[in-house]
Formats: C-alpha cells, sequence, structure tokens
C-alpha cells in the first residue's frame, strides 16, 4: 500500500481536527493532539516530544504575551470595582431625550467599557447589570432592552485594548499599536450603526422605547460627567502614554492594571473578596487562553511540516480567484464557525491556514485582523452559540426567554454585515490612524 504523502497527512489532520471540535472535545486539546500525532507521523515520534517540549515554553515565554493577563486583570478590576457605571449614566441623562435614549446610553457605555477590557463578555454583562433594568424600569420593550446590551458588548473586543487583537498581532507579527489604532475606526462605525438601528426603530414604533419625559437639569448633567473620571483617567494613563511612546503596548496593560487598582483603592470601591474574584478569574482566563494559543502553535508547526498550508495558499494563487470571491469564501467560513465555536478559539484554529493565503493576496494584515476581530464578534451574538446572548440571559434570569433576546439581536445583525461591506469596500475606514503612525 502507497504511504501518504506529507500535503495528505496534514488535510487529515485538518478534518479530524473539525471532527474532534464537532465532537464537543476541548479546542485546547484538539489542537495539540491532532498536530502531536500529524507531526508523529511526518518526521518521527523523538521529534514530536521535542516539539511538545519547546512550543509550550517558546510561546508562553513572548514577552509581548504578557500583555494579555495585564489587560484581563485592568479590566476585571474596573468591572469588580464598579467603575464604570459611571460611563452608563452620563450617557442616560445626555442622550434620554433621542428616540431610543437609554438604549442608544447603553451602547456607547459599553463603547466606554470597551476602553478599559478587552472582553466581549465582560463588556456585555457589566451593561447588562446596569443597562437592562434601567430600560425596564422606563417600559422599553424587552427584546429591544436584552437585544441592544448583547450587541453592543461585541464592542468590546473592537475597541482597544482587544484581547482577540494582541494575540492575532503576535501570531501574524503585525505591531498590537497598529491594530489597536484600526479598531477604533470599526469599533466607532459599529456604535454608530447600532445607534442608528435603535433609532430608526423607535421612531417607527415609539411603544419600543417610551421617550422620557423627565426634564434634567443641566446640573445634573454636568454632575454626571463628574462620574465619569475613574474610567477616563485609567483611559488617559493608558492610551496617552501608549501613543506618546511613554511605554509599549506590552506594557501598557501593566500601567492599566495598576492604574484600575489606585483609582479603585482611591474611590474605596474594591473590596478585599472582589480583588481575589479579580485575581482568579484572569489566571484562569489567561490559563485557558494559553492552552488553545500554545495549541494553535503546533498547529502551525503540523502544517509547515506537512506543507498543507502553502498547499492552499498556491491552489489560490493558481485558480486566480477574484479577491472579493476570497473574501467572501473568508466571510462564510467566519460566520459559520461563530455559530459554534468562541472567538478565540475559532481564530486560532483558522488562522496557522488563512495568513499563508492572505499573505499571497496582497491584503494588508492590519487591514484583515480588525476585520476578522469584527466577523468573530458576529459569532457572539449569532444562533445557537450566541455567548453573549447567555451572558444577558444570565443577568436578567426569569425577565425574558433566550429566544426574546435572539430575536432582538437580529436588527444588529443587519448593522453588523452593512458595516462589514463598508470595512471592505473603504479600507481607509480601518487604516488611516495607523497610517499616521508610519
Amino acid at each position: 500500500m502507497e504511504s501518504l504523502s506529507d500535503v495528505q497527512i496534514g488535510f487529515i489532520g485538518i478534518a479530524t481536527l473539525v471532527t474532534l471540535i464537532a465532537l464537543r472535545v476541548p479546542i485546547g486539546v484538539s489542537l495539540i493532539g491532532v498536530s502531536f500525532f500529524g507531526i508523529m507521523a511526518i518526521v518521527g515520534e523523538r521529534a514530536a516530544w521535542g516539539i511538545l517540549g519547546v512550543i509550550p515554553y517558546s510561546f508562553a515565554a513572548t514577552w509581548q504575551l504578557s500583555s494579555v493577563p495585564m489587560f484581563l486583570l485592568m479590566g476585571f478590576f474596573c468591572f469588580h470595582a464598579g467603575l464604570t457605571k459611571g460611563l452608563f449614566d452620563a450617557a442616560r441623562v445626555w442622550l434620554s431625550g433621542l428616540p431610543g435614549g437609554l438604549a442608544i446610553a447603553a451602547v456607547f457605555g459599553a463603547a466606554g467599557f470597551a476602553a478599559v477590557t478587552g472582553s466581549s463578555v465582560a463588556c456585555a454583562a457589566a451593561m447588562g447589570r446596569i443597562a437592562v433594568p434601567e430600560m425596564m424600569r422606563y417600559r422599553y420593550d424587552v427584546s429591544l432592552a436584552t437585544g441592544t446590551v448583547a450587541a453592543a458588548g461585541t464592542i468590546g473586543a473592537l475597541i482597544p485594548p482587544s484581547i482577540l487583537m494582541i494575540l492575532y498581532g503576535i501570531i501574524a507579527e503585525v505591531p498590537i499599536s497598529h491594530l489597536f489604532l484600526g479598531g477604533v475606526g470599526a469599533g466607532l462605525l459599529t456604535a454608530f450603526g447600532y445607534v442608528a438601528v435603535i433609532m430608526i426603530r423607535a421612531s417607527i414604533n415609539p411603544e419600543l422605547a417610551p421617550k422620557l419625559t423627565e426634564h434634567v437639569p443641566l446640573s445634573e448633567k454636568v454632575a454626571a460627567l463628574a462620574d465619569t473620571w475613574p474610567v477616563l483617567l485609567v483611559m488617559a494613563g493608558v492610551f496617552g502614554g501608549l501613543f506618546a511612546g511613554l511605554f509599549t503596548p506590552t506594557e501598557a496593560g501593566a500601567v492599566g492594571a495598576f492604574l484600575s487598582l489606585v483609582v479603585a483603592a482611591i474611590k474605596r470601591s474594591l473590596t478585599w473578596q472582589n480583588f481575589r474574584n479579580a485575581l482568579l478569574e484572569t489566571l484562569l482566563t489567561s490559563a485557558s487562553l494559553f492552552i488553545i494559543a500554545i495549541g494553535a502553535s503546533m498547529l502551525t508547526r503540523f502544517l509547515a511540516f506537512s506543507g498543507a498550508g502553502d498547499y492552499l495558499s498556491d491552489l489560490v494563487v493558481a485558480i486566480g480567484a477574484h479577491e472579493i470571491l476570497l473574501l467572501v469564501g473568508i466571510s462564510a467560513v467566519y460566520l459559520v464557525l461563530g455559530m459554534f465555536l468562541e472567538p478565540i478559539g475559532a481564530m486560532l484554529l483558522t488562522l496557522p491556514i488563512l495568513l499563508p493565503i492572505i499573505g499571497s493576496t496582497g491584503f494588508s494584515l492590519v487591514w484583515f485582523g480588525v476585520l476578522l476581530t469584527k466577523f468573530l464578534e458576529i459569532g457572539m451574538i449569532t444562533p445557537p452559540i450566541g455567548l453573549n446572548v447567555f451572558v444577558i440571559k444570565g443577568v436578567v434570569g426569569d425577565l425574558t426567554t433566550t429566544s426574546t433576546i435572539f430575536r432582538g439581536i437580529m436588527w444588529f445583525l443587519v448593522a453588523d454585515l452593512i458595516v462589514i461591506v463598508l470595512l471592505m469596500v473603504f479600507p481607509g475606514i480601518v487604516l488611516y490612524l495607523p497610517s499616521l503612525m508610519d
């Protein structure tokens, strides 16, 4: 019997990986297992054990990767200390006069919270606890209220700091500061798209979001702005120092974690128990991310040994597929994966395969990284998984059903698809700010 070629082994490994994930085997275990046995089949058992011993350390010891737990810690400190509540309160008193004003406030509150955390889940959970009860108190439609907050949470991975962008930057060897700046345009465009959806729906059917009739005096509005100082101070310290060149993106995470802890101490809003919870959640989240990332690093090595990645890249070039067709195909892949996998897993699973293909087309890797982040965030609100939806369901409890939240999401998915098209047609939305650093 003729032995399998290295490329055939590579494709068998990819098929096995997809099968294991479909069977709900943890993605980190699947990545490491398939890569280990694939490398063993190509270069032998001794080499496979050697690679398994080297890659986890060499990847985890990457200096840039230290920013991941630091940014996570910054977000968890801000979350547990309640430093972001003032953002929603300020947006509420200033925007309440608009159609769907409270829902719009939730969107901008989420955008502000996104600037102190890289997690969509944390963003949705925080705004869910703050904004949904407020909207329900003013008799907002429950699907609009919960759908708005679940969708707004996705801004968390677009506006820096973004854990997804940090991991992408390390793997694709792209400057993380450029990705952060590129994400600002995409994040703001997403926020304004959501605001447009809310205003249109509330204008057509005012019963969805009854207009607030109470008059808010100017003094109260000014006082509400003053309450935003904790987050503004952390944001100014992190991003002001980052883009002024005082420290690197890697060091910015540690600066942010320290600043958020200092601000929480000044406000006396972080208890010892919440401090411990923030540390524990940071450790657990970082460990799970690193296991998946180590598996993705091993998959990259396996595909390099097999030649499967280069084969696919050469095939795309040989076929001469139009750039638009390629983007449509990639879009379809990520929209489908987003229905079943959490974003980081989907990204680390596919990057070893897609990066050589993207590199061969001449697309900007910064632009693709931001576009990829947007695709993955759409997956956070698409059925049947829609992690943000289940986070909101956990926050509101028996107030509504999961299907009702998904129903409220659909309008925002339309806005997301429009944003995707705009980012593809006008890449300058992403690339303008990074170009200023060149």
